[in-house]
């Protein structure tokens, strides 16, 4: 395939395609809307046309304006151009199939560059998910972490209940047991015997019940 460099001047290049498709130069001058002797110069090299030229001559040659900014050094190939302008100058080509090839080239263009967008989309939306998923994980793990501690926490107050229960003993031993109320039991005993059998006698003295008291003075009566 040519390449720019290869093909001739924009002069030469509207020349050849002015001749593929055998119209004059009068005639092309206009449809193009410019002078004839002003074209000839432009087809010799001698003038170099304004964009606003090339794209009439464009129009009235049937090829792309790209392709012929591309051929004038007002474009530069990174878009596909200098196929456009390798379709437009090939002898072997009539004018309906040079169209045809530019118009299928440039849809397989736009397509492919479509395609390229909607795959950069999703990938941008698969990292999206799988920074999404790494937080869930964090978050997991920082609970796994908090139940961790929970049971931490659980097997201590555990470990202290034996220690406690060993006090309660000892307390039990040196007191005796206790009430609810937390009274020694013996003593609760004892204060209940008091109460029940009334105030003990003082020592040394005796305690004569009423009947015997009662018999004595009828004795000492009779005698």
């Amino acid at each position: 395939m040519a390449t720019p460099k290869d093909l001739p001047d924009v002069g030469g290049f509207i020349r050849d395609l002015r001749r593929n498709a055998k119209i004059s130069l009068r005639q092309l001058a206009e449809q193009a809307g410019v002078s004839n002797p002003y074209l000839s110069q432009i087809e010799r090299g001698l003038r170099k046309p304004s964009a606003e030229v090339l794209q009439q001559l464009a129009s009235a040659l049937r090829v792309s304006t790209p392709a012929m900014y591309l051929r004038a050094g007002l474009l530069d190939d990174k878009e596909g151009h200098g196929v456009l302008a390798a379709i437009a100058v090939d002898a072997d080509l009539t004018m309906a199939q040079k169209q045809s090839l530019s118009q299928i080239y440039e849809t397989f263009r736009r397509e492919n560059t479509r395609l390229a967008e909607a795959q950069a989309e999703a990938d941008a939306a698969q990292a999206g998910a799988g920074a999404a998923q790494a937080g869930a994980g964090a978050a997991q793990a920082g609970a796994g972490a908090a139940q961790a501690g929970a049971g931490a926490t659980q097997a201590g107050a555990q470990a202290d209940q034996p220690a406690s229960q060993a006090a309660d003993l000892a307390n039990v031993a040196a007191t005796g047991p206790t009430t609810v109320g937390g009274t020694p039991t013996e003593a609760v005993l004892e204060s209940v015997a008091v109460t029940e059998a009334g105030t003990a006698p003082a020592p040394g003295s005796t305690s004569i019940p009423p009947k015997k008291k009662a018999a004595e003075a009828a004795e000492e009566e009779t005698s």
